[in-house]
């Protein structure tokens, strides 16, 4: 009697995400949506805050600009807050916070209640930023695949969504308090409800091997043991993320001159209708969007760094396409392949960095946030000297050589194991 064939190895299959990691996915991503909603109503609506208060051409960029620098030292004292509570904790308390401050602007009537309510925005949206891109570096790591970029799409739908929101209520009349009060009493419960969902336990690790790099094992108890115990974090250097932190600026600075000049740019730079250069910012955020939803398989399939890469010659080529464009309708398209390009860098910058250190990535995306502001708060006057100086043609070209410093970065996105390796805890 022949002896039986040998039995033939049944191929290991990924486990899939627990549940509680899938809840806390599930629970971040509506964060990021409803921040994207808060934040667009407030910028979308600058020029009906301008007239509520009666502020000045003059006196407008000074509060405008007081935000962003706010913005950067809510980021940074997060960083100290998190090392005692968790990201997840300060998250559940500032993101409800935000959506009061934003009612406080619409309800207040002199320019010290301005000052007042914009200046606890700026602090609370600093700590929500920096905490929302911490929490999901550290899912990211659970994982073990690319996920960031997700996350920011639904920060890009929601910003979508605030400025339809925006523009219906200035279509009917509905003035701020009614507009910015209605989306905070809808807005700060939802967000509330999005933080009681379950926590993410430290199971729940894909058993294949991760396409993010490092131990992801030894990544979640890390993660799990800080937010228990409030272990405090090593120093991070500062010379290892600089790269990171110029292509975050340089991606800020371009974002600000779209959102800033698109518009203006069609309409005095091409004699455009004033409707349809609007179509200009539209096609950019489409694009981000449906660049965002695809991101993470294309990081997930060719890698960080071909689609950094990519993305940074993108932008500069919407940038060029947009500067010497001869009419309206090549500028919306300029803008829109803009919008393809630029869309997964930032969230990359996030993900490298929690990659570099990941032992500490609470600290990493702190201090990278912070550059979210420096970039959004020198865009807009770099862009604009330049065309008082010039033309708009040539404004555009700044940001678009900045983007392109972005492409001898990308290397600093390539995972590097010896540098992602977490120490053992304890």
């Amino acid at each position: 009697m022949s002896a039986a064939p040998p039995a033939r190895p049944v191929p290991s299959v990924p486990s899939a995400p627990a549940p509680g990691l899938r809840a806390g996915r599930a629970a971040l991503t509506a964060s990021f949506l409803l921040q994207g909603t808060t934040f667009a109503l407030l910028v979308t609506c600058i020029p009906e805050i301008q007239h509520r208060y009666g502020l000045s051409d003059a006196l407008l960029p000074v509060f405008l600009a007081a935000v962003p620098i706010l913005a950067g030292v809510g980021s940074i004292v997060s960083e100290q807050l998190v090392k005692r509570t968790g990201a997840r904790a300060v998250l559940r308390v500032v993101q409800p916070a935000v959506c009061l401050s934003l009612a406080a602007v619409g309800l207040g009537g002199g320019l010290w209640q301005l000052a007042l309510a914009l200046g606890a925005f700026g602090l609370l949206v600093g700590g929500l930023d920096a905490s929302m891109n911490m929490v999901g570096v550290g899912l990211q790591h659970r994982y073990g695949r690319s996920i960031m970029i997700g996350f920011h799409a639904a920060f890009s739908l929601g910003g979508i969504i605030g400025a339809a929101l925006a523009g219906l209520g200035s279509h009917y009349d509905l003035g701020l308090p009614v507009l910015f009060g209605t989306a905070a009493a809808v807005i700060a419960p939802l967000a509330l409800l999005a933080g009681t969902l379950p926590r993410p336990s430290a199971g729940g690790i894909p058993a294949a091997g991760p396409v993010e790099p490092g131990d992801a094992v030894r990544d979640a108890v890390r993660d799990a043991t800080r937010e228990a115990a409030g272990a405090a974090a090593r120093p991070v250097p500062w010379r290892p993320l600089l790269p990171l932190c110029l292509a975050m600026a340089f991606t800020y600075i371009a974002d600000a001159s779209v959102s800033n000049y698109s518009v203006k740019y069609l309409t005095d730079g091409l004699g455009s209708r004033e409707d349809l250069a609007k179509l200009s910012y539209l096609g950019y955020m489409v694009a981000m969007l449906l660049g965002r939803a695809l991101g993470d398989r294309a990081v997930q399939r060719f890698g960080a760094v071909p689609v950094v890469r990519t993305g940074a010659a993108l932008a500069a080529l919407g940038f060029g396409l947009a500067a010497v464009a001869p009419a309206a309708w090549a500028g919306i398209a300029g803008f829109t392949v803009l919008g393809f390009g630029i869309c997964a860098i930032i969230p990359q910058v996030f993900a490298a960095g929690g990659r570099l250190f990941p032992a500490d990535s609470d600290a990493v995306v702190a201090r990278l946030n912070l550059f979210n502001y420096v970039g959004f708060l020198l865009g807009s006057p770099l862009v604009g000297a330049i065309a008082d100086a010039s033309s708009y043609r040539w404004a555009l070209l700044a940001p678009m050589l900045l983007v392109l410093a972005v492409l001898p970065l990308a290397d600093r996105f390539a995972p590097e194991p010896a540098r992602t390796a977490a120490p053992a805890v304890g």
